[in-house]
Order: structure tokens, then C-alpha cells, then sequence
């Protein structure tokens, strides 16, 4: 849809509408300034380095599988 078109529409539009689509433009416009004002925090190469351990037998099969194998 062009500007062209959707301005055509909003102005075909009886004024208690064109209200409700400003303030719809409103909260779109509000809503996207929101979402990029959170910054996220630049993430730090190895932060979780050795909070989690992996076994060495975590590749082993297990117990309860052992009838279907």
C-alpha cells in the first residue's frame, strides 16, 4: 500500500475514527521507541566458563534404555 493509498483511506474516514487511527499511530510510534530505547549489555567472551560441568560419561547409554537396544 502507497502513502497515497492510505492516505486516501484515513481521509475517507468520519472524524471520530481518524481520532482512533492517530492514536493508534500514537502507540505504534511509542511502542517501537520503547523497544530500541533497552539496551541490551554487550555480552563478555566466557562469562559462564565453568558453571557447568559435562561428565565424562554423559555420551554412555543409559540403564533404563538398555531392553531396546
Amino acid at each position: 500500500m502507497t502513502d497515497i493509498q492510505l492516505y486516501t483511506k484515513i481521509s475517507s474516514l468520519p472524524e471520530n475514527l481518524k481520532a482512533e487511527v492517530i492514536d493508534f499511530i500514537d502507540f505504534i510510534t511509542s511502542k517501537s521507541k520503547v523497544e530500541k530505547s533497552v539496551s541490551k549489555k554487550p555480552r563478555i567472551f566466557g562469562y559462564a566458563k565453568d558453571t557447568k560441568i559435562i561428565k565424562p560419561s554423559f555420551d554412555e547409554p543409559l540403564d533404563e534404555f538398555k531392553d531396546y537396544m
